[in-house]
């Protein structure tokens, strides 16, 4: 029997099946687009997307023929949710994070709600990143869709409800939406009743790993499952991602190297609401019990994807018809010692600290002598620099980090995951299995199963680790050089920006 884990991305979904003990049977993907009907709209043809997590999950079960699925569980993305019907119909479009609709909101509930106070209860800054601005906004501009919609359901809750289980969502995806009371682990409805939203319109909070149902006879139709499967609760997608790499310990982090290169520290009890809300960061619950997460992310995978776009699109082409990794082949030009440029890279909007939707980025410093390489090694220094910023920040906040796990397609690069320790200052343990959001979901529909007794005997059977790379101490101190560049140059750009037309 094989454990079935499910990721929903923002351009993309995967489906994994892994045996018991981690090994890979099966992997599948489908990409979708972002529509963007108008200038600071972003959304996603939630039925467009549901078509192709069906077709991702249809391929990963055939591919296992001799191995049927036991259990599944879902990863996702964080914020957007979907309007559905008790019918399980679709009823309108999933509006991203990074949409400004909700904006206008966002001020007038900073009125109504103390920060410190709905920091203390949901662990997170106000602002529109979030799902209740989006919420607010559908209620007052598409009034009949707010009415006649049964459920606001996040991914991580969508899927499991298409495929036959009751609406519910784990702890995690819940902190995403601002209206979730993380000691209590309820809607707060005290929160709820000053932004004018219904509770009744959100699924039951439940722990990460909690059986939520079985698979449909239409949807084991429209899948490839058998009937009665069984559906487990997931995690926000940076959640499964550190299960998937074995983070689930206090000192440990989770370096994810994918669209958005993002860390991700384990600790045991929450900071202080002032000092944290000083710093900009968050506090989430992880998928283990009786563990907190925060998220210190910039756009280190989406930045380097522009790159290969703008600066290589032939060799990409070429790459592909090739069968060749084009990642691989940029990465190999970058020069072996740290680089002379000086990279900002905040190209598009932002989130913690700086929450940043005017972004705008720099590079600096080239000459008639900078080459493709030496751009490339730039910008992935930039967004190292930036990620140490936001460690160094909530270490001061009390949050111990002594090693980083990488997973994610960058951590196939030794060379990257390399400058992420001399950057960072701490060893990185490259994981073997980079896709680890599905297989941080698979360990958690292990559990929901009965297949381990938890956590820790799940990441024990499932999680593999590969080699570790510490800091050097010489490049170390050539990178702080440019990484007091970068701090030099960072508020020129914040002056430039409030100054901007």
């Amino acid at each position: 029997m094989s454990l079935l884990g499910i990721d929903i991305g923002t351009t993309g979904c995967k489906a994994a099946a892994f045996t018991p003990r981690g090994k890979v049977l099966s992997l599948a993907y489908e990409e979708y687009d972002i529509t963007c009907a108008s200038p600071g709209r972003a959304e996603l043809d939630a039925d467009d997307v549901w078509l192709k997590v069906q077709r991702v999950i249809r391929k990963a079960v055939e591919e296992t023929p001799g191995d049927p699925v036991q259990a599944l569980s879902v990863s996702s993305l964080g914020e957007a949710v979907v309007p559905v019907g008790n019918d399980r119909a679709v009823l309108g479009p999933s509006i991203l994070n990074f949409d400004s609709r909700g904006s206008e909101y966002v001020e007038g509930l900073k009125r109504k709600l103390d920060p410190e106070e709905l920091y203390r209860i949901n662990g997170n800054p106000l602002e529109n990143w979030y799902t209740l601005p989006k919420l607010m906004w559908i209620r007052d501009n598409d009034p009949a869709l707010y009415s006649r919609t049964y459920k606001f359901l996040h991914w991580g809750s969508f899927v499991p409800y298409m495929l036959g289980a009751e609406p519910a969502i784990d702890y995690s995806l819940a902190n995403r939406s601002l209206l979730f009371d993380m000691d209590r682990t309820r809607w707060s409805e005290s929160i709820a009743g000053k932004a004018g939203i219904q509770t009744e319109k959100l699924p039951a909070p439940v722990p990460s790993a909690t059986l939520l149902g079985w698979v449909s006879r239409a949807a084991a139709e429209g899948t490839g499952l058998a009937e009665g499967t069984l559906i487990v609760s997931g995690a926000h997608d940076q959640c499964s991602n550190a299960v998937g790499a074995g983070v689930v310990s206090e000192g440990t982090a989770m370096c994810g190297m994918g669209s958005y290169l993002c860390v991700v520290p384990v600790f045991g009890r929450r900071p202080e609401p002032a000092v944290m809300l000083a710093r900009g960061l968050n506090t989430e619950h992880h998928a283990a019990p009786g563990r907190y997460v925060s998220f210190l992310y910039t756009r280190g995978g989406s930045l380097v994807k522009w790159f290969r776009d703008t600066f290589a699109r032939q060799d990409r082409d070429a790459a592909a018809q090739k069968g060749q990794d084009v990642y691989e082949l940029l990465l190999a030009e970058m020069p072996p010692q740290p680089g002379r440029l000086v990279v900002l890279p905040r190209f598009a909007p932002m989130g913690p600290p700086d929450f940043a939707a005017d972004a705008a980025g720099v590079i600096a410093g080239m000459t008639l002598e900078t080459t493709r390489g030496d751009i490339l090694r730039g910008i992935i220094e930039g967004t190292l620099f930036h990620v140490r910023d936001m460690v160094e920040s909530i270490v001061a906040a009390g949050v111990a980090i002594n090693e980083f796990r990488a997973v994610g397609g960058g951590s196939k690069s030794a060379a990257w995951v390399g400058m992420c320790a001399d950057i960072l200052g701490r060893p990185v343990v490259r994981s073997r299995v980079t896709e680890a959001g599905c297989l941080g979901a698979a360990i958690m529909a292990g559990i929901g199963c009965g297949a381990f007794s938890g956590f820790p005997e799940g990441v024990d059977a499932m999680v593999s680790l590969g080699d570790r790379l510490e800091p050097d101490a010489a490049r170390q101190r050539e990178y702080e050089k440019g990484y007091r560049r970068h701090q030099e140059l960072w508020p020129l750009l914040k002056e430039y920006l409030r100054g901007a037309p």
